[in-house]
């Protein structure tokens, strides 16, 4: 019997179920609600939105418009549902909440191929013993007994419990006047670090901005707890004024390589892909509101103009370290069977978590019609992600939004405003032609 079992009846879990049972799989799909409920879980319905009611921007020449019209290519049931129940949000696509959760359990429930059962699952099935695959889909709020089973399959050094993102600014964006090339302690060569130089009157100036600067409320479920080594830059700004020029802003070593110039205090970045169309800011962890970070951080000289293709955060989300733990399938290396979808598997945002779970149930499907596993191509929305989950450099590894700095850097030059449908595009054809070799 062509039989898949799936762990978690969220977004993720409900994708896989679709995909799976639409191509003659028979699905058992387990969800904990209502017998039992997850701090930030109030209904009983399946995919249940329990953050923002936005998928984001609808816009095709868009990363995430892009990486919703390659998932309704391949008959998405959540953005299926995610239109049937859209409410006005400009050039965004918005949900009614209960509407859109209603749509996905009718939908999941009546389908001929899925059984809904509703119990908790606490350890993870030998995939060997039970002769048929597994999808663990459990969310950002994965329980303390699944979560206690996932440590004793990874390593607890491959699993973390809160998610602290840096920003990540477009390279193209940056003012490299201003901005140099260098790393710390006078290394030779022009150093890995890009280096934006401030005064002290430019210091004390983002210091006061940062230090007025509205964060995001804790969850009720969430505690203030950050390690030592990775506070937020709010955080360590109460501490004192000199606090972040002794921590991720300190200048020392960091003179202009041209001029000589000592800096008072220096905000470097990273390099967040090999393309190096992304840098990270380092030791920018931050709960600042969205919009303050883009007001606060473009007071740095150099990123004045600076284009966010990710904004920092720090919440609770337990997630894997991907590059070590899954191949391009979204198997577990240690246990093939077991595919990881959603937010566990290491993505970022709603969409991004039903596209794993997209890919899971497909991958899972020709697993079991003993048809081989093909990742789409890194320059799709789809293949740019999982891209990241297996190639990212793991001590570096971080969820992420789909954005276009994943995809393969482009072969020819172009206005930056024709880039993104150029991108799109492209990405069509090929899904069009992974689609027919699948």
């Amino acid at each position: 019997m062509k039989k898949i079992q799936i762990i978690g009846g969220g977004l993720a879990g409900c994708e896989a179920a679709w995909q799976a049972a639409q191509r003659s799989c028979t699905v058992e799909l387990y969800e904990m609600k209502p017998t039992r409920f997850s701090p930030a879980h109030e209904s009983k319905l399946l995919g249940e939105l329990v953050c923002s009611n936005s998928f984001r921007s609808n816009a095709p020449d868009s990363a995430v418009g892009l990486l919703k019209e390659e998932m309704r290519r391949l008959g998405s049931l959540i953005m299926r549902a995610a239109e049937a129940t859209a409410v006005p949000a400009g050039s965004a696509l918005a949900v009614d909440r209960q509407e859109f959760a209603a749509f996905i359990s009718q939908a999941v429930e009546e389908h001929p191929g899925i059984t809904v059962i509703r119990e908790e699952v606490t350890s993870l099935p030998e995939v060997s013993a039970t002769g048929f695959p597994v999808i663990l889909a459990t969310g950002p709020l994965t329980s303390e007994t699944m979560t206690a089973a996932l440590v004793e399959l990874t390593g607890e050094q491959h699993l973390a419990f809160y998610d602290a993102i840096a920003p990540i600014v477009a390279a193209d964006s940056l003012d490299m006047d201003i901005i140099y090339q260098k790393s710390r302690w006078d290394d030779e060569g022009p150093g890995d670090y890009l280096n934006c130089p401030m005064t002290e009157e430019q210091y004390q100036h983002f210091i006061d901005e940062l230090g007025a600067a509205k964060t995001v409320p804790l969850k009720s479920f969430e505690k203030t707890k950050y390690f030592e080594g990775c506070l937020p830059i709010e955080v360590m700004c109460e501490r004192g004024k000199e606090t972040l020029r002794f921590g991720p802003m300190k200048p020392v070593g960091l003179a202009h390589p041209k001029t000589g110039a000592k800096a008072h205090a220096v905000v470097q970045l990273r390099a967040e892909n090999r393309g190096k169309t992304m840098y990270n800011l380092v030791g920018f962890q931050t709960k600042l509101t969205y919009p303050e970070q883009k007001r606060v951080f473009r007071t740095i000289p150099g990123l004045e103009k600076a284009e966010f293709v990710r904004l920092g955060s720090i919440h609770r989300n337990t997630f894997i370290c991907a590059p070590e733990l899954l191949d391009t399938s979204l198997q577990m290396k240690k246990r093939p069977g077991l595919f990881l979808a959603g937010q566990l598997s290491g993505v970022e945002g709603y969409v991004e978590s039903t596209a794993m779970g997209l890919l899971a149930g497909i991958n899972a499907a020709c697993l079991l019609s003993e048809r081989s596993i093909i990742p789409p191509p890194p320059a799709t929305a789809l293949g740019a992600l999982i891209h990241h989950l297996t190639e990212t450099e793991p001590k570096h590894f971080q969820p992420s939004n789909v954005n276009f700095g994943l995809f393969p850097p482009l072969q020819k030059k172009m206005r930056k405003r024709d880039r993104g449908q150029f991108r799109a595009n492209q990405a069509l054809e090929l899904l069009q032609e992974w689609q027919q070799r699948m």
